[in-house]
């Protein structure tokens, strides 16, 4: 019992250790209407995907949106770099998808994406 007891508190410690340094809450940029969003970033079985969770007007007050709760990010897949490449971000303000990439330095997140040949990019900050 006192070993399963160890083990247990081992693995609770061990688990942020092992967290991506990509997980957390982002700030987006403002997009085309100056609105910007919280986005959580996590893992999604072995990719990075993220989450809406909150939405902001150019003011910074925290305002309704359908996007709230949808999933903005999936299938990004971390290269051990920083660097993540390979995935979709969902971009609201143009209800498009990109095929996307993430680079990933400090506190800073460059999220880019591509469609048809039209391509955006947009720095992200963290919050948490």
């Amino acid at each position: 019992m006192k070993q399963l007891t160890l083990s247990l508190a081992f693995a609770a410690l061990a688990t942020p250790a092992l967290a991506d340094p990509v997980h957390g809450i982002w700030k987006t940029q403002p997009d085309d209407n100056g609105n910007y969003g919280h986005v959580q970033i996590g893992t999604c079985g072995e990719t990075i995907c993220g989450v809406l969770r909150q939405a902001f007007n150019g003011s910074g007050q925290q305002i309704e949106s359908d996007n709230v709760g949808k999933q903005i990010i999936w299938a990004m897949k971390p290269r051990g770099d920083g660097s993540y490449r390979n995935g979709k971000v969902y971009a609201p303000d143009r209800d498009k998808t990109y095929n996307s990439k993430m680079d990933l330095s400090g506190n800073q997140l460059q999220v880019s994406g591509c469609v048809l040949g039209i391509c955006r990019d947009s720095n992200w900050t963290r919050v948490q």
